[in-house]
């Protein structure tokens, strides 16, 4: 698996709650490339829980979202937005893991939209949650005026 560099990590004003290293309320994630697959590996933690030492479903969404977002930065090398979340939990996911896996791949891309497979894996390898995510690609032009270069 290789490291995907954050094309935003020096940019002012960045401070996204998914992936910004530097907001201190932010979930810190990171991406790496793994063949046709963006996985991150992420540690959830008690302040992020719904109920006792179980991960709140929200999180869980912005986990799936993010990744899905990042396959589009990656995979696309544009930018864009969320048009459509679809999800399914399917098993909890304690607070108390070691860490979960999220796996996203592009699964169809038709003009301007891109649906992405999303994948929620506890530490036993469980799947946890799934999602499929519509997003709505920039063009290069449009991507280019809100700060995307490449990814």
């Amino acid at each position: 698996m290789e490291k995907i560099k954050n094309p935003w990590s020096q940019r002012e004003g960045y401070d996204c709650f998914g992936c910004s290293p530097d907001n201190p309320l932010g979930l810190h994630m990171e991406f790496f490339e793994d063949n046709d697959e963006v996985v991150s590996h992420w540690q959830p933690q008690q302040h992020y829980q719904g109920w006792i030492d179980t991960l709140h479903g929200g999180i869980l969404a912005t986990l799936i979202d993010e990744t899905a977002a990042w396959v589009v930065f990656r995979k696309l090398q544009t930018s864009g937005m969320t048009s459509k979340l679809e999800l399914r939990y399917r098993k909890p996911v304690s607070t108390r893991e070691p860490h979960i896996e999220v796996r996203a791949r592009l699964a169809q891309q038709m003009r301007n939209l891109a649906v992405i497979d999303v994948r929620v894996l506890n530490s036993g390898e469980e799947l946890c949650a799934e999602g499929k995510v519509t997003y709505f690609c920039h063009t290069a032009e449009q991507a280019q005026a809100m700060g995307f270069t490449r990814c």
